[in-house]
């Protein structure tokens, strides 16, 4: 068996048993004959919503013709129940998430599993998923899920840490970013802003190893990055133990804070606990933002 297809049959295991601890197929259904997927009155979603212009993967036959024929670029004609009915995800792919604790899994690989649980729960219900940093913009169906597999079982990124991408992401639709969020916070406001602004609600699923949070380290010790372009030589790790956790602690509220004013919603998961648990509130947290 593949990389990826062991890693959706991982994400499938998880996900088979909600649906039905949530009622999820029967309420999704509901929401959607209802129209409390973001449309503005109930309908059968044909009602036009704006001109986005074309990106990889979007066929020509999407293309509307005659809106295109008045500038220099190609444009689609969305409509607001497929914006509504988008759901993308960035997954962090940098060295950093490559850290585990013994007996433990990966950050990378953990966010990468409940991405893809995620993706088949939506695809259930009818939901339209897709990648950003991957070219693979909002699409349904078997085949889209094992694109997104192959692309989070693809090369890793060679950074220490990741940055999130709001550019692909359409206006309306929603999105869900999993990171341990230790990098430069910045392009994390400027993503998370750039998305309130486009009418992009989604959840922030920040994920740490338990040794992130307890800083068990003390006498010589010699810290470096998973990339190895940062490094650190202590003989006193335990004098640092403080300021670390201090420093941890505002990252945490920044990213509360950041996610408070835009409208979105954080989560904290660490790899020790269980991924049933991060899966369900993920999947309660986005259905919160119908």
């Amino acid at each position: 068996m593949s990389d990826a297809a062991l890693l959706r049959s991982r994400a499938e295991q998880l996900a088979a048993p909600l649906p039905a601890l949530l009622a999820g197929a029967q309420h999704l259904a509901r929401s959607v004959l209802l129209g409390s997927h973001g449309r503005r009155r109930p309908g059968q979603g044909d009602e036009f919503w704006q001109y986005r212009p074309v990106v990889q993967g979007d066929e020509a036959r999407m293309v509307d013709w005659r809106r295109s024929g008045r500038s220099d670029e190609q444009f689609v004609r969305q409509k607001e129940w497929q914006a509504a009915q988008s759901v993308m995800f960035w997954v962090d792919r940098s060295q950093s998430m490559g850290f585990a604790s013994a007996n433990l899994a990966p950050k990378g690989s953990r966010a990468a599993e409940l991405a893809m649980a995620m993706a088949i729960l939506l695809g259930h219900g009818g939901e339209r998923v897709g990648l950003s940093n991957h070219d693979l913009p909002p699409r349904s169906g078997a085949l889209q899920l094992l694109r997104m597999a192959q692309a989070l079982e693809g090369d890793d990124d060679h950074a220490d840490y990741g940055a999130p991408n709001a550019r692909e992401i359409p206006a309306r639709a929603r999105a869900v970013f999993l990171s341990d969020f230790l990098g430069d916070v910045t392009p994390v406001e400027g993503a998370l802003t750039m998305a309130a602004d486009r009418g992009v609600s989604g959840v922030l699923l920040q994920i740490l190893d338990p040794q992130e949070e307890a800083f068990p380290f003390d006498g010589r010790t010699i810290f470096e990055s998973m990339g190895g372009t940062l490094s650190h030589e202590t003989l006193k790790a335990g004098d640092l133990r403080t300021r670390y956790l201090d420093r941890l602690a505002e990252r945490k509220a920044r990213l509360r804070d950041l996610c408070r004013v835009t409208g979105w919603q954080y989560h904290l998961h660490h790899t020790d606990h269980s991924a049933s648990a991060a899966l369900l509130w993920l999947y309660g947290a986005l259905e919160r933002d119908h």
